[in-house]
């Protein structure tokens, strides 16, 4: 499973908020619904975030093993 919870600490840590990501930065509320709700989101919008918020993929998602994920 895909977490987001660190692109949170990540933007509480910066000098960004919901406000500027969707006003200055163009960025959709469906999409921050989407990383509230740990849905999936695309590579593009990871690159956005990472130039945004300048920094690694890392201080946006985290992977965790679940149960849920699908068999390979």
């Amino acid at each position: 499973m895909i977490d987001y919870s660190p692109f949170w600490k990540t933007l509480e840590a910066s000098e960004e908020n919901w406000y500027t990501l969707t006003s200055k930065h163009h960025m959709s509320h469906s999409t921050l619904h989407r990383l509230k709700h740990n849905k999936d989101i695309s590579t593009k919008t990871l690159n956005d975030l990472c130039r945004i918020l300048n920094c690694q993929v890392i201080d946006i998602l985290q992977y965790i093993p679940a149960d849920t994920d699908q068999i390979l």
